[in-house]
């Protein structure tokens, strides 16, 4: 009801649906899903879409991407991999919840610089729930365990931080790197140094925000030799899953050089595991979260009606304007960084920074600066999808799995995407006065 001026009645409808997704799924009033299945019927009748273009946020490759990622995981869960890679990981580094926390931010974090970080986060969700259980943690699944909650939060933020090391490893990243042309081994240079301090934080932050109310594997070193030696020797099917596994792999790490998008791999896995006899049909179809899908494909219908009605670009150059003719750079920054954080929980990254990273590439142009100085931190901006399950798959897996409420995400959250701005605005100030080269040019 309040007038918006310079902006389309389709692009006014959007903006209301936006603040109406947002009430629904914060406060959980019916499930997620259902919210997102809302917002797929309601687009026609108030006039933001039709109900075939609104459907379209189902036709986006993440959501294979996240099935794909659901089977190949329960592959490797049912195969016995994960088990005997979390007794190994554990025996090797410490039973204790602290360490545990550490396996989980870490594995993940430094997995997803290399790889798509659905993939990686699906990969080790099955070892993060062995460790859960591990430390003596009864029916995670029913959100009472602080332990569990830091531990698949800790996945889920550490996957995203990681992608932050180098250009492959989110969405965002490619896309800035497109723009502006900075090399491979630039972007490494000062990318791996945020991803690890923000790893840091989220790690020990997760483990103030959750104390854990587990001690450890009671009995430690000795039980999990125990585990290992109950085990056995290596079975065929765990054989035949570490192959498909590092073929997947494989895969990801060479994708700009045999042509072959990160979708299509995870898909491949997904069948490979089916065809090789891991798990059937059956087992895939009963392990994909389909809710969560269809949550998942309901928060990207709307962001592609925020996109396609000019909405966020109405939202993006208003707050831009009012920062006056001559703003500072560090502002400018901080400014398109709040705006890419906040728009981020509720759509798609992808088509996000599809927006702001040619504005920010022609507003450091325009001022004379490194073609890369906004680019990148709004490309980084774009992937601190912290707070809510709709603003990223491994959030919305990790919501999925029941260890963790909205309300608790958020409040995970909210001070991992401060502290996340934080770092990158001071990692990029040290760039600009002692390295600025690095931005490209």
């Amino acid at each position: 009801m309040i007038p918006l001026p310079g902006l389309s009645f389709a692009g006014h409808a959007a903006i209301a649906l936006l603040i109406f997704a947002i009430i629904m799924w914060a406060t959980e009033a019916t499930h997620l899903a259902v919210t997102s299945l809302i917002i797929l019927f309601i687009q026609p009748i108030i006039g933001v879409e039709s109900f075939e273009a609104a459907v379209i946020g189902f036709a986006n490759p993440i959501l294979f991407l996240m099935i794909g990622g659901f089977i190949m995981a329960e592959a490797i869960r049912k195969s016995g991999l994960a088990q005997r890679l979390t007794y190994a990981m554990l025996s090797k580094l410490g039973t204790s919840p602290k360490k545990g926390l550490f396996v989980s931010v870490f594995s993940t974090g430094i997995l997803s610089a290399w790889i798509e970080n659905v993939v990686a986060f699906a990969m080790l969700l099955p070892i993060i729930k062995e460790i859960v259980l591990l430390m003596g943690v009864t029916n995670p699944e029913k959100g009472k365990s602080n332990y569990a909650k830091a531990m698949i939060l800790g996945a889920s933020f550490g996957s995203l931080a990681g992608g932050f090391g180098t250009e492959i490893g989110t969405a965002p990243n490619l896309m800035a790197a497109a723009y502006t042309g900075i090399p491979f081994v630039n972007w490494m240079i000062f990318g791996f140094p945020l991803a690890f301090m923000l790893m840091a934080v989220i790690w020990f932050g997760l483990g103030r925000i959750f104390p854990s109310e587990v001690k450890g594997i009671v009995g430690g070193d000795s039980v999990l030799t125990e585990k290992l030696y109950k085990m056995g020797n290596i079975s065929k099917n765990e054989k035949i899953s570490i192959v498909i596994l590092l073929f997947a792999i494989t895969l990801w790490v060479t994708a700009g050089i045999t042509g072959i998008d990160s979708y299509s791999v995870a898909l491949i896995g997904a069948v490979l595991f089916i065809l090789s006899g891991v798990i059937t049909w059956r087992d895939a179809q009963k392990n994909v979260d389909w809710g969560l899908i269809v949550f998942f494909g309901g928060a990207l219908s709307l962001g592609a009606a925020l996109l396609n009605t000019g909405a966020a670009e109405w939202l993006i150059n208003d707050l831009i304007s009012l920062m006056g003719n001559n703003p500072a750079t560090i502002a400018v920054m901080l400014v398109l960084m709040v705006i890419a954080v906040c728009i981020t929980q509720v759509m798609s990254n992808i088509a996000l920074s599809a927006i702001l990273i040619p504005l920010s590439v022609i507003l450091a142009q325009s001022q004379g600066l490194s073609v890369g100085t906004y680019a990148v931190p709004v490309a980084i901006a774009c992937s601190l999808s912290f707070m809510f399950p709709m603003a990223d798959p491994t959030v919305a897996m990790a919501y999925g799995s029941g260890y963790v409420s909205v309300k608790e995400i958020f409040k995970a959250g909210l001070p991992m995407v401060i502290v996340g701005i934080i770092l990158t605005a001071i990692v990029m100030l040290a760039v600009l006065t002692f390295a600025p080269y690095l931005l490209g040019a």
